[in-house]
């Protein structure tokens, strides 16, 4: 099936050229030139994958992935300007799956594309005859997990995340007790030799904490070993 990107950015000229390469690649696009045309058309009718510029008027990308977050998950992939840590930091913080800094060559933005569009599909039920069956269902302490339904709750309470944060939580649950590396995690969640730095998972786990904190406020699971990585307890 194939899929549908929409790209958010008030530079023309970014929109044109970016939706002519992921068009040749076989995607379907759709464009919006501000945050507040995208975020009824992402809720009403989302795509597969959102790439949302940040400097945007009218509403920029940070409130427009602060208010799509309040209501879907979808994969979402932030345009930063090559200085912008600070947008950088809280994109990921706000739940945004990945990042890339421009000037930005397009190669790069389609592979990152496939790279979270395929770990997007390892969430979905596969019913054609033949298929490897779903992932069984991961259950720890209070802590369910769904890989084919994406699902995720916490005493029995729903916790929305990003593929991204459900990948790397996964790793940390499939092993409670056992360190995992900052470099384990990016392998898990990003996979086809991408790299991100050390502040990308940070992020992402403050992100997950956060989420689960809302529901429990005394969560706990995902410990910090400093100079280590990170490991979940069940106890």
């Amino acid at each position: 099936m194939t899929a549908t990107i929409a790209l958010v950015d008030d530079d023309r000229n970014i929109l044109t050229s970016v939706s002519i390469a992921l068009q040749t690649e076989g995607f379907l696009t759709r464009v919006y030139s501000d945050g507040e045309s995208a975020l009824k058309a992402l809720v009403d009718n989302p795509p597969d994958l959102a790439v949302l510029d940040i400097k945007m008027p009218k509403m920029d990308g940070l409130e427009l992935l602060r208010r799509l977050r309040e209501k879907s998950a979808i994969p979402v992939i932030f345009l930063t300007s090559k200085d912008d840590e600070l947008d950088e930091a809280l994109g990921l913080a706000m739940g945004a799956d990945d990042y890339i800094a421009k000037p930005f060559s397009q190669r790069l933005l389609i592979a990152r594309i496939r790279a979270i569009l395929r770990r997007t599909e390892t969430a979905q039920p596969s019913t054609e005859e033949g298929a490897q069956e779903p992932a069984e269902i991961l259950e720890r302490g209070r802590l369910t997990m769904d890989p084919a339904r994406h699902r995720v709750t916490w005493g029995g309470t729903n916790v929305t995340l990003t593929v991204t944060e459900f990948l790397i939580l996964e790793t940390l649950a499939q092993r409670p007790g056992i360190v995992k590396t900052r470099n384990q995690l990016m392998d898990a969640a990003y996979q086809d030799d991408i790299y991100v730095d050390d502040r990308t998972i940070d992020s992402h786990i403050k992100r997950v904490r956060r989420k689960f904190r809302q529901v429990d406020p005394d969560f706990d699971a995902i410990e910090t070993l400093y100079g280590a990585g990170y490991r979940f307890s069940d106890e």
